[in-house]
Order: structure tokens, then sequence, then C-alpha cells
């Protein structure tokens, strides 16, 4: 069978009957998937995979059917066509995988247990039971569930459990929906349950090694969140139920079955008496980002994984929007500034890029769509995009009849521009199409020419770039009268810009609010009016001016050291999303001095002069009443602070450790990171560095072990970088989840990066069988070429991933990362001596 060819369009289902039961200590699942719905042809295909089939029974009869791996599908002469019920009785392995159904592993107590949960997007259902795993396959489903049940377990689901007979747990039947969404999980758990105002059931729940408290702002999130959607849609929640669950080992942040929404537990539980502000941002986002997931994705499913952005893109948007309005003080669009966009406009500027919606089959090739940076951030922005366009009474006006149109059912990009553009009298396809279908952004200049003001759009790159003559319809959001609402054309003259300044009072500035996905280029005359007037600029006008400098200079259309004088400009600002970008920005200079070289000892003194006023401002506690600002804003300098080797700073951080020594969860959260690195870097021996490791083992606090995970490999004991390796394929220690941000943070360590990066060459084999399987599984080519920047470095990335390329879903990733790397280095040669010269004269 062509791989094009659908398995929806043979076979098109209409009902499940699912038994499935499951022997934890065999690890095996055996069971029956009855299939009714609609033969199209008389020879169908169910996907499957991973199973052992014994029959397949066609209306009561046997029927032959043949196997075939690489479409992952039974094929089945059924003999006819028309209403069909097909039976197919399977065995299929219980793995650790964490896809299809498996074990999440915990201890309490000092005893291991394991919950048993599920992860089936993307093409992971067919590892669960027989189905035609397509999101435009959708039909209802009744599941049946038996176990080695024993007394104190709960089993949970998409829908309401309605009986229990014989030890088979039976769950009411589901709405129409894509097999891709089905969930359950049993084992021992806990649950806080609370009612939204239309009468939804909301629940959290966790193992028990978690304190009940820290379910407790899950559950508000959650609540509030449902409430925000129905309202905000116009669509109620179409489920008796929305439960947010935990799961000790999960490969992605979050997944949103439909009715049981599945969670890493560092993004649904925490410890609300000592939290970070940040987490509490993060996991909140998080939470919003899935239940936005069950109108937009689940209610009305992509046709395919090719519109994989309007699951994705829309839910990443609407995260901010939710909690924009159930926590208006957190200021959560600052955020979106400082994650979303730069993460969107770094990588849409390398030539090769994916665009927003891009043609795949290949399930390896799906799992690589999952490009956080294009299908959730650019997507987002452009979203964004829209709805600064149109406006929240048409946006919404066209969600309504987008679901009432689709619900239960599937769609295109195309129909959910329809429904806006019906809703706002504007041809909202024509302009998104250009941003949808291609890759990449503009740069749009501004300059004085002759006396006029002119702007004109091209293509932006980082690196090389073929020049295809690429436009896009650009919102430009200008801050003079003169300045069209669109750019559609390559250039356009705005008027004589002595008068245009005169009349406005105020410099020329494009892209007000940065909420359009391109970059500005001013010329002198006008960044130097901008300059001048730095002060009236609020806190996005800043951290964009110096997001587009460092991106004009990444693309070598301005030097590098040019940036570096104005960055103290910026170093007393008490807004949070400027210290973000003015501390990003520095870091990017480190990349230009070697390790324990003059240069570097400059820059440190650089990040010294740019934290010391703010460091003695703050301090390292946090106090009571405090702004959101300032409890943001001291991490960045503290960060800075000890990056520059500020010996005040350092003792106060040991001096808290000490402090803290016989309990250090309880460090204040939102500095705990820096105190844990600090000592670990200055002050650590065996027998503290294995303190830490042992604490990271027994401790079920998500948040602290995060913090000691980032610590740890700051080690600049080679014995003890050795023995973090060690650790690596322990999932007793490192569970699978958490390797990538061992293994940055090693590579990240100059002392442990031709450790790390052995270690990951040596053993490729085991990490490809260990997560391969994993949507996130590129990511540790991204994660290396995070570091990479020598010419040394890049021969040996080369060397070792260009063998690869032709692996299905690795193919772009290695091809991106190869240019990727390949321009910072030629960067780095170029600009270094410059950079360096601007450092050292910044610090005189």
């Amino acid at each position: 069978m062509a791989e094009s060819t659908h398995f929806y369009e043979l076979f098109q289902p209409t009902h499940y009957n699912v038994y499935l039961d499951i022997n934890r200590a065999t690890k095996l699942i055996s069971g029956t998937s009855t299939i009714t719905g609609d033969a199209k042809q008389a020879n169908i295909a169910i996907h499957q995979k991973f199973m052992t089939i014994s029959t397949v029974k066609a209306d009561g009869k046997d029927v032959p059917f043949t196997f075939d791996d690489q479409s992952e599908g039974i094929h089945i002469d059924l003999g006819k066509t028309g209403e069909t019920t097909v039976a197919i009785d399977f065995t299929a392995p219980l793995t650790d995988s964490m896809m299809g159904i498996y074990p999440s592993y915990y201890e309490l107590d000092g005893e291991k247990k394991e919950l048993i949960g599920t992860q089936f997007e993307t093409t992971a259902a067919r590892q669960a039971f027989p189905c035609v795993d397509e999101p435009e396959a959708k039909a209802t489903f009744d599941l049946a569930i038996k176990f080695d049940e024993h007394e104190g377990e709960t089993v949970i689901s998409n829908m309401p459990e309605v009986k229990v007979a014989n030890g088979v747990h039976y769950f009411d039947t589901t709405v129409r929906m894509s097999s891709y969404l089905i969930a359950f999980a049993f084992g021992e758990m806990q649950s806080k349950l609370t009612t939204t105002k239309s009468g939804v059931k909301v629940g959290v729940f966790s193992t028990k090694a978690h304190q009940p408290k820290e379910l407790d702002f899950a559950l508000d999130i959650a609540k509030r969140s449902i409430e925000f959607y129905e309202d905000f849609y116009q669509t109620p929640y179409p489920l008796p139920h929305s439960w947010q669950l935990a799961l000790p080992d999960f490969s992605a942040g979050a997944m949103e079955n439909w009715g049981l929404v599945t969670y890493r537990e560092a993004y649904l539980v925490l410890d609300p008496d000592n939290t970070s502000f940040e987490t509490k941002q993060r996991v909140a986002t998080v939470i919003a980002h899935e239940l936005a997931h069950q109108w937009f994705g689940d209610l009305v499913t992509m046709k395919w994984w090719d519109d994989l952005w309007l699951n994705e893109s829309f839910a990443n948007m609407m995260e901010y929007v939710a909690i924009d309005a159930i926590e208006p003080d957190w200021h959560i669009w600052e955020v979106f500034q400082t994650s979303e966009a730069p993460m969107a406009l770094q990588r849409d500027a390398t030539d090769g890029v994916q665009s927003v919606h891009v043609q795949v089959e290949d399930p390896a090739e799906i799992d690589a769509l999952f490009d956080s940076a294009i299908v959730y951030a650019k997507g987002a922005r452009m979203l964004v995009m829209v709805r600064a366009l149109i406006g929240d009474d048409a946006l919404r006006a066209g969600l309504k009849n987008y679901f009432a149109t689709h619900h239960y059912g599937n769609a295109t990009g195309a129909d959910l521009w329809a429904a806006l553009g019906a809703a706002s009298g504007m041809n909202v396809g024509a302009i998104m199409n250009s941003w949808l279908e291609q890759p990449g952004y503009p740069v749009v200049s501004a300059a004085v020419v002759d006396g006029k003001l002119t702007i004109n759009q091209q293509q932006f790159f980082v690196g090389e770039g073929k020049d295809a003559g690429r436009q896009w319809q650009v919102p430009l959001n200008g801050n003079y009268d003169a300045v069209p609402e669109i750019l559609a054309d390559k250039a356009v003259t705005l008027g004589d810009y002595a008068e245009l300044r005169q009349a406005s009072g105020k410099p020329f500035r494009l892209n007000v609010g940065n909420s359009s996905h391109f970059i500005v280029k001013y010329d002198d005359t006008l960044l130097q009016d901008i300059l001048a007037n730095l002060d009236s600029l609020d806190a996005i006008a800043q951290i964009q001016l110096l997001q587009d400098l460092r991106l004009l200079a990444e693309g070598r259309q301005i030097s590098y050291a040019a940036i570096v004088p104005l960055l103290s400009r910026f170093a007393d600002s008490q807004s949070t999303v400027v210290n973000d970008v003015l501390y990003g920005v520095a870091g990017n200079l480190q990349k230009f001095v070697t390790p324990e070289s003059a240069e570097e000892k400059a820059l440190r003194a650089l990040f010294d002069r740019l934290s010391a006023k703010q460091v003695e401002r703050l301090s390292w506690t946090p106090k009571a009443g405090e702004s959101n600002d300032d409890q943001l804003t001291r991490p960045f300098v503290l960060n800075a602070a000890l990056y520059a080797k500020n010996p005040d700073s350092i003792a106060a951080a040991h001096k808290l450790f000490v402090a803290h020594k016989d309990n250090l969860a309880s460090l204040p959260a939102s500095v705990r990171v820096f105190i844990l690195a600090n000592e670990v870097e200055n002050f650590s021996d065996a027998q503290v560095f294995n303190q830490l490791l042992n604490d990271y083992r027994k401790s079920s606090d998500a948040s602290y072990k995060a913090d000691l995970a980032a610590a740890l490999p700051t080690t600049p004991d080679a014995t003890l970088i050795a023995k973090l390796i060690g650790v690596f394929e322990d999932a007793d220690t490192v569970k699978p989840q958490d390797l990538r941000a061992w293994y940055r943070g090693v590579l990240n360590n100059s002392k442990g990066e031709q450790a790390a990066w052995d270690w990951i060459r040596n053993d490729w084999q085991w990490l490809e069988d260990t997560v391969g399987g994993d949507m996130e599984f590129t990511t540790y080519i991204t994660v290396t070429t995070g570091v990479f920047h020598t010419p040394e470095r890049l021969a040996e990335f080369k060397a070792f991933f260009e063998p690869k390329l032709n692996t299905p879903g690795l193919t772009r990733e290695i091809t991106m990362d190869t240019k990727v790397i390949e321009t910072r280095v030629a960067l780095i040669e170029d600009e270094k001596a410059a950079v360096n010269k601007a450092v050292a004269e910044a610090v005189k």
C-alpha cells in the first residue's frame, strides 16, 4: 500500500469496544478491539505496532489478514464493503518507552511503586489497541479495563466509570473523538476535586508521594481556565469532567487527552509555601494550554498532521489569553515576549526551517513536526497578529462559528481563516497564508533617503540563505499616521521625514507592541532618535529594540560590538522583561571568549558592572510584599553576579547554603538553584556532591529536583563529572524524561563538555533505543548545537551526525543545526576581536 494512502480512506470507524487486560507483573497487555465502521473497499487496513494478533473476525467470521510493518498495519480481506464489525484479538508488551501504555516509576517511603499511564500522540494508540490511528478517523469509544488490581488503587479515563463487574472497569461511551486523545491511568493515587460554575467536575490527581497541598494551585487554575474558555469560546465544555494527572514519567510537558490531561509532575504539582513566582506562571500556562485544547484540538481536530499548528499554535496563544484574564496582575504577555517571540525569531531565520504548515506522512516525520519554535511559538505569534488585526469581538464570534460548524469533526487551516474572515469582514486567509505556507520572516528596513521616510521588506537570514524573493503581508503597527496597516509590497515611501517627525513629536517606530513576526532595521538617523528617547519607551519597546539589534548582529547586518556600549543603559531597569533580555544579550557574548582567558575576565567584569546596583537593591532573599517584577528580576541579576565571580555574592550564597544545609529544599525557591550551583562550583567536595545527588534521587519535589539537576553539572571536578555521566543511564537516578537537561548541563560546563560529547557519541544507540520513539528525541541534537561554537566541534558534529542524515525524523534537524554551528563559528571568527575590544572599553 502506498505510504500516502490513509487507512481512513479504506475503513471509516464509527464505534469501538476496547477491552484491555493489563498485567504489570508480566508486562503484558491482552485484549480485543472491536471496531464497527464503513468499509470503503473489501481490503482494509487497521493500525497496530509491536502487537501479536491471534484472530481477526469480521461480523463474527474469521477473515484472512497479513502484517505490513512499514505502514504499521494489519491488512484484512473482508470479502465485502459496507457496514462491518471487525474484532481483533491481540497481545502487546507493556514497555518503558513512555509511549503507548507504560509504567511510571516512583518511590514512597522507600518502596518502589508504579503508576500506569498512557501517551498516544502522535501515533502510539496503535501500540495500545488496533485502531485506525489517524486524526480524521473519529469515533465513539467504550473502554473496559482489567488489571492486576490490589486494594487502594484508582482507575480513571476520559469519561466517568459506569460500573465494575468481575474486576473489569467499564467507562461511559465517549463523544466522537480521535484515537490519539484516548487516555487512562491506574495505580495508587490521591486527588482533589471541585466543580465549575457550569457543573463540570474538575480534579487533580497525583501519586501519594506528594503532599496533598501540592494539588491546590493546579486545581484552582484548571477550574478558572475552563470557566474562562466556556465564556471566551461561547461554547460549553463538552464532557462531564476534566481530570488533570501528574505522571512521574512523561516524555512531553503535558498532553491534552480529552477529559484526562496528563502532565509531567513539574508542570502540575507544586508546593504553595515555597515555589517561585516564575514556576507558578509556568505551571499555570501549561494547564491553560492543555485546557485550551479541549476545544481547539479535541472538539475540533486537524484533519491531518500537516495542520498540527491548528492545535498547537492556537493553544499556545490561548494559554496567555486565559492567564492574562484570570491573573491580570501577572502581566503574562511579558513572558510571551521574552520566551516565544525570540525563540521563534531565532529559529525561523535559519534557511531550511520548516514552514508552520508542512506536508508530512511518515510517522517519524510527524513526530519531527513538533518544533516548539515554529509550530508553537511562531504559530502563536501568527495568531497574535490575527487577534491584533481583527480584535477580540470578531475573534470570539469567528471561533464560536468555527466550533459550531466543525464540532466533533475535523478542520483545516482554511476553515479557521474562513470563520475568522466571515466574523471580521477581512480576508484573513490572504494575509495569513503568506505566514503559514512560507518559512522565514522579513526584516523591515526603515531609512531616510533623500529626506523621504522609506520602508522595505526582505527575508531575514541568520547565516547563509537563498533569497527566493519571498514577500509577506506584514501588519506594520507603526506609530505614524502615514504607515499603512499592511505592507504587502516590497517597498513604500511614507513622505517627508522632517514633516512626519515634527507632526508626530516622537521617534518613528514599527511593530509597536511587538505583536507581528518581523524585525526592524532602522538607519542611523532613526536609531539615534530612538536611543535619545529611550527612557520614554515602555518595557516591551525596550526589549524589542535589544532583541532586534541582537538578531541583526547574528545576521551580520550590524556589528555585535555596536551593541556592547548600549547594555549599561538598560542595567538599572526594574522591569523583569528588560532584565531578561539584557542578560540574554550579554550572555550571548560568552561565545566570543575562551574560558579562563583575559577576555573572559573582562566579560565577567562587565556582568559585575551591569548587575551590582540591582544585587544591592534586591539582595539574596525575597522580601515580604515586594513586586512581581522584583521577584522575577532577582534571579537574573544574581546569576549575573555569580558569573561575574563577585566575591560578596559568592559568600552570600555560601552562607545561605550553610544555614539551610540540613534541609536544602527549604531554601527560597526563587534563588535556590543559584545557591546550589554556587556551592557545587566554588565550595563543593565529594561529600557535599554526593549529598545533593542523593537528595535528587529521593526527593519527590519536582522544583527542587530541577534545581539540583541544574546545579550538579556545574562541578569543575573531572571525577564528579564522570560520576554524573555514569548515572545518565541509571533510570532509578535520572529518568529518561529528564536526561536531556542533565546532558545539556554537563555539555554547557567547559570542564564537562568533552565528557558529555563523548557519552552521546558512544551511547547514541542506547539513547535511540531508550527515547527514540519520543517526539523530543531530535532535541538532543538541538541541545548539542546550542553549545558548540568552535571549528573543531563543528567538524566533530558533522562527522558524527552526517551519516545519520537519512534517518527518518532527523534529516531536517541535522541539516539545519549544521548550518547553525557553521554560522556561529564564522560569526565568532569575524567578530571576536571587535567584541572583546568593546567589552574591554566598557569596563575601563
